[in-house]
């Protein structure tokens, strides 16, 4: 069963204040070729998950609209966002529209619709309370838009130029060796410092080596502690990765040193590019391998 990479998965969760154009939404989605559900119960969450993983590829571009209309469910929401956060598959993106009080009300008295939180009750009480209510869900979505001065049309053009294929933004990780000798990259995002481990530089022969020679990898990489720290940085980068692409990043820095960059590093930067590939793009960069050739050039 194929899942796809965290970056072949969209989830986009469409939510916000009822009045501001989820409905919109939901079909601008569907003109760009997601799989849309409207008014998903947060409780079915975890199940429609499950379908997802399941469908081989077949349902790859998902949105779904949450709202107060499942409200005797809402709390669930936020137990199914803190349980897609810990996924590492998939990296679900929150979409919150929002208008201010005298659009959502003037909107209110065109559809003559009432609202679900006052339905015998002002349109401007519903829209108090369930903006209270949605506080905190705002609080977490990545991408808000206002949409008090837009008409429908502007709405629909705004998220087929955010969602459409070709202007999805890729989150690549970029891994580096360097040694510690010749400065801390100032780009770096992450660093990671391996001294603390089996140096090759001590070994007549694999000296003028460097860890992209396999000699020099298999000795970095055959000792108990370079193990352990390879499984405690992979699960950690593991856990981060997703928050970081989730927020919006579009690149992050990752640095190994060693002391002068040419072994342990090298050797660790390479394996950790080898392992992330098959769920992000990942490139791979030794800033200080060549430095000692230079130097005796």
């Amino acid at each position: 069963m194929s899942t796809g990479s965290v970056s072949d998965v969209q989830l986009v969760i469409i939510t916000g204040m009822s009045g501001a154009g989820k409905t919109v939404a939901i079909q601008s989605f569907e003109d760009l070729g997601f799989f849309c559900v409207d008014n998903l119960p947060p409780t079915l969450l975890p199940k429609f998950l499950e379908l997802m993983k399941e469908s081989g590829g077949k349902m790859d571009k998902v949105a779904l609209v949450m709202d107060l209309r499942g409200r005797e469910f809402f709390e669930h929401l936020f137990i199914a966002l803190d349980d897609l956060a810990e996924t590492s598959w998939i990296a679900p993106q929150i979409l919150y529209l929002d208008a201010d009080n005298a659009t959502l009300v003037r909107r209110y008295k065109e559809t003559r619709r009432t609202h679900p939180l006052a339905p015998s009750g002002l349109p401007l009480e519903g829209i108090k309370q369930e903006r209270d209510l949605l506080e905190e869900l705002k609080g977490r979505a990545q991408i808000i838009y206002n949409t008090g001065e837009m008409k429908p049309k502007e709405l629909r053009g705004k998220i087929i130029t955010e969602f459409s294929a070709e202007h999805q933004s890729t989150f690549t990780i970029n891994i580096m060796s360097f040694g510690f000798k010749h400065g801390i990259p100032i780009d770096a995002d992450l660093v990671f410092d391996v001294r603390f481990l089996p140096n090759p530089f001590y070994i007549e022969t694999m000296r003028p080596k460097t860890g992209l020679d396999e000699e020099v990898s298999s000795y970095v990489l055959k000792w108990n502690e370079t193990n352990k720290f390879i499984e405690k940085t992979t699960d950690l980068l593991s856990f981060m990765l997703p928050h970081y692409k989730r927020e919006g990043k579009s690149q992050l820095v990752v640095a190994i040193g060693c002391t002068g960059g040419q072994h342990r590093s090298v050797a660790l930067a390479e394996y950790f590019s080898n392992y992330f590939v098959k769920d992000y793009p990942t490139k791979v960069f030794h800033r200080d391998v060549k430095k000692r050739k230079e130097k005796n050039a």
